[in-house]
């Protein structure tokens, strides 16, 4: 590095990298549903954050910077595996004239868990619903992280809750509070 600018960026890359990279290795194992892809998502976020650091941290919230570069790299991760699986089944899946079947809606509503659930959803839906009540960020920082307005993370965040509920199985009154509870008691722990 050599530079007194180059050794100040490069310490505050650091502290930046140790006070914010657990939140976003969280925030891609919930949006990817995938707790072993997310330490790998979150680095790759911050290795692409490095290279633009001198934009990063000139920006007016570079945490939602990071968290937009990380849903964005989420997004991505998820439309390749759906590729990859729409290859693979049409590869293996029965041919003309093959018996063969699915098991579109197997009986485990009793085991589906929030963190199921929530792969379920569209993207968008998803991220708002893990911004808002995982990372309880407001409607403002939701529509800066996800480039989005305001509007459509108030939309995008009641309809996946409500597809949430859905999934879920609602008991009755409880179950806005029940999903929102939930999701924000995995959104704390380990996944």
């Amino acid at each position: 590095m050599g530079t007194c600018v180059d050794d100040a960026a490069a310490a505050e890359f650091h502290q930046f990298f140790e006070a914010h990279y657990a939140e976003l290795a969280r925030l891609a194992a919930l949006l990817t549903g995938e707790a072993d892809a997310a330490d790998d998502l979150a680095a790759d976020a911050l290795m692409a954050l490095w290279h633009r650091w001198d934009r990063v941290r000139a920006a007016d919230h570079p945490v939602a910077y990071a968290r937009g570069v990380v849903a964005n790299l989420a997004r991505s991760r998820i439309r390749s595996a759906v590729r990859e699986r729409r290859r693979v089944a049409l590869f293996w899946g029965p041919r003309d004239g093959e018996g063969g079947h699915a098991v579109d809606d197997p009986d485990v509503s009793a085991v589906v868990d929030v963190q199921g659930a929530l792969r379920r959803l569209p993207f968008r839906k998803r991220a708002c619903v893990v911004l808002r009540h995982a990372f309880d960020l407001s409607e403002r920082d939701t529509s800066l992280v996800l480039g989005i307005s305001v509007g459509t993370v108030k939309s995008q965040t009641s309809r996946g809750i409500a597809e949430l509920q859905r999934i879920l199985g609602p008991d009755g009154d409880a179950a806005p509070a029940r999903v929102v509870a939930a999701v924000a008691q995995r959104g704390g722990g380990h996944l």
